[in-house]
């Protein structure tokens, strides 16, 4: 697959992509950029979410991952399930009752100023560090197919992606991001769909087949029962999923600014429930994708190595693939498989990371203005739309210098970095809404960012030493739940504090 076709694939993208910014961002004020008007379908919102769920770091990091995990990853996907369906219905009445703009609203109403700013920066922390990490993903995959066949470095290339990012999610907010969700989401499930249709005839196997070969597999492996040290442990992947959906979906301004366009609560809530059996639906296609991927490469004699699986090599011992997020690249534009594969690939990557990051820059551009600078309250309808699109700027500016950090310190799977860093940083804005709604206590709100640094040092160091603690024990994303829990024990503690006062 050649720099130019890649070039043309990505330019006929973004001309569907800008189309369609343009067409819903028209009349657009700060209520559209920030809520969507709160004027959208059930159905637009459910088809949105599954594009905003199904990140880059998906498309590219899940299919090659399975190697290392087998389809482990589906069992966080059962707690997405049921997360999805607790946010549904104890989290989508009180931010409707509340007539939020932003989540974080509720910590200001219940404990005070300091846990709100507590929430909202620990939330700008998460969704900088994650949106950077996704979008860092396609910067990484284009400069390699197209920008150094012609000499452009990796910054250039960061800076021409934020510009793009910045140009279609000025005006529109909430309202274009959900548009070009809805693009992002039929790109996205053509891509993987169209995909495994190719591999199935590449490899010669009817349907029946290469559902007898990927199911007999040992890649295919779901359920892990046996030993509750390994980071594959169906509990602590099944809890981890459940907590890990309230944080990063019930708690975060960006996937919630979609479901809080809908129309009423009961809109919301199915939304919720029918997208993430969607999601479940995608998510075991890539993985499925994954195994004929594995399945192709063994055949013309690419194989890992014992211990950590990569790199990959040939029967001469070359280095093929270096680690499992090169595996889906590598066989679409340069197994020597149909053009056809290689433009799936490129469109469905550039659709899913373009999205993802338009949505989180709406999002931080919303955090920071009504959260941190309480730009509602301070500011009148133009001053508000000045500070708004300075900010908005100003979000894409740090977005870009974030990916060119994480360019310098990549060392391992992308989708395991991201899960990882949302334990540590949703984990305070967790225990902070679980104090809140789960108790009728007050606490000392001018502590409470110390509590919820402390809860995120002692995570750390919990998960550093468990292994030498706990005889061999291996902390994954359920590290989320620690987090949480330190965070609310130094807010009962602190509420004790308050009331001998």
């Amino acid at each position: 697959m050649t720099p130019t076709i890649v070039l043309i694939t990505v330019a006929v993208y973004l001309a569907i992509l800008f189309y369609v910014a343009w067409r819903t961002s028209r009349g657009s004020d700060n209520s559209s950029f920030f809520t969507g008007g709160r004027s959208n379908s059930w159905v637009i919102a459910a088809m949105a979410m599954v594009g905003a769920a199904i990140s880059g770091v998906t498309f590219i990091s899940v299919p090659g991952w399975v190697a290392q995990s087998g389809f482990s990853y589906m069992q966080m996907v059962m707690g997405f399930i049921v997360g999805n369906c607790l946010i549904a219905f104890v989290l989508i009445p009180l931010f409707y009752k509340l007539n939020v703009i932003s989540l974080y609203q509720y910590l200001d109403d219940r404990f005070g100023a300091k846990s709100y700013a507590t929430g909202a920066w620990f939330f700008f922390i998460s969704k900088m560090t994650g949106a950077a990490l996704r979008a860092f993903l396609i910067c990484a995959v284009l400069q390699t197919l197209v920008f150094d066949a012609y000499g452009i470095p990796f910054v250039a290339n960061v800076a021409i992606m934020m510009a793009l990012v910045w140009l279609y999610t000025r005006a529109g907010g909430v309202s274009s991001v959900i548009g070009t969700d809805l693009l992002k989401t039929a790109c996205l499930i053509g891509s993987v769909v169209l995909c495994i249709i190719f591999m199935i005839k590449e490899l010669g196997f009817g349907f029946g087949e290469a559902v007898s070969q990927v199911s007999s597999h040992d890649y295919s492996q779901l359920f892990f029962f046996e030993d509750g040290a390994d980071k594959r442990f169906f509990w602590k992947q099944f809890l981890a999923g459940v907590f890990m959906s309230i944080a990063t979906t019930g708690l975060d301004q960006d996937m919630m600014q979609r479901t809080l366009s809908c129309k009423s609560p009961r809109d919301s809530q199915k939304n919720l429930v029918i997208s993430i059996f969607l999601q479940a639906a995608v998510i075991f296609m890539f993985l499925f994708l994954g195994v004929l991927f594995y399945i192709y490469l063994a055949g013309k004699g690419i194989t890992g190595g014992a211990e950590s699986f990569f790199p990959m090599v040939d029967a001469a011992g070359n280095t093929i693939i270096a680690d499992s997020d090169q595996v889906f690249s590598y066989i679409a534009t340069k197994s020597g498989l149909p053009l056809i594969v290689g433009i799936l690939f490129v469109l469905g990557l550039i659709s899913s990371t373009y999205s993802a990051a338009g949505s989180a820059m709406t999002a931080l551009t919303t955090s920071f203005t009504v959260d941190i600078l309480h730009g509602t309250k301070r500011y009148d309808e133009k001053q508000l739309t000045t500070v708004r699109k300075r900010i908005h700027i100003a979000m894409a500016v740090m977005m870009g210098i974030f990916i060119l950090i994480f360019n310098a310190c990549k060392n391992t799977s992308l989708i395991d970095m991201v899960y990882t860093l949302a334990s540590y940083t949703y984990g305070p804005i967790l225990g902070m809404f679980a104090f809140g709604i789960f108790s009728r206590r007050h606490t000392a709100d001018k502590y409470v960012p110390f509590a919820a640094i402390i809860g995120v040092g002692l995570s750390l160091l919990l998960q550093m030493n468990s292994e030498r603690w706990f005889g061999g024990y291996q902390f994954s994303y359920e590290i989320l739940l620690f987090n949480a829990a330190f965070t609310a024990i130094g807010m009962w503690l602190l509420s004790l504090k308050k009331e001998t006062k």
